[in-house]
């Protein structure tokens, strides 16, 4: 029988190299992001942040339409950052998460729907039990419509929590894809993934922000 203690666990608190043997590979499939706005073969793209990368691959995966989830970093002045550059809080760059959707199967409004309700948006300290700029909320943008659909939503959301929202709402610059270690990490890791996210006190918040809309999570 074995203890595991959830009272000192954060996103950037884990020893990610435990039992991974390609911990320092980076992923390479999607090293930068075309952020001019005009039209690209392929599925479309959108870029959230929402706290710690780990919990937010899930949510996005479930939805028909959705191609493809990366965790990664964006936002600093570090070019190719490493978890651990990000993780001290130094570089500018904030945990995110790139979706790859198919617009005829899902709207960007919906993915705008998800994003919401699996964060803290009150929370302008980062997320949850992750504190520091690195964990802000925040969307970006690829296009003049993507903008105007998250400023509406942000709008919307201010509107049913009666409180003043603080998500950001930034163009799109690089991403940065985050190592393969913590690619589909809810899958690769999932007794660690779910001590994590119940130590962090996650969906016990979503659960009083967001009531019935909040996420059902195993």
């Amino acid at each position: 029988m074995f203890v595991l203690s959830w009272t000192t666990l954060g996103c950037t608190s884990q020893n990610p190299t435990l039992g991974d043997t390609a911990s320092e590979i980076k992923a390479v499939s999607t090293k930068a992001v075309s952020t001019s706005g005009e039209a690209v073969e392929g599925p479309a793209i959108a870029i959230f942040a929402g706290g710690c990368f780990w919990c937010m691959e899930h949510p996005f995966d479930e939805l028909p339409g959705v191609s493809e989830t990366t965790s990664g970093y964006i936002g600093g002045t570090v070019e190719d950052p490493t978890y651990y550059q990000v993780s001290g809080g130094d570089t500018g760059h904030v945990e995110a998460m790139q979706v790859k959707y198919d617009p005829q199967q899902v709207s960007y409004d919906t993915l705008l729907e998800t994003f919401w309700h699996n964060i803290d948006p009150i929370d302008d300290q980062g997320q949850f039990c992750d504190e520091g700029e690195q964990y802000r909320s925040a969307i970006f943008y690829q296009t003049a419509e993507q903008q105007a659909q998250a400023e509406e939503s942000k709008e919307a959301i201010a509107q049913e929590l009666s409180q003043t929202i603080a998500t950001d709402i930034r163009p799109a610059e690089t991403f940065y894809p985050a190592e393969d270690y913590h690619q589909n990490y809810y899958q690769t890791h999932p007794v660690r993934y779910k001590v994590y996210r119940f130590g962090c006190g996650r969906d016990q918040r979503l659960s009083e922000l967001w009531g019935a809309d909040a996420p059902v999570h195993e």
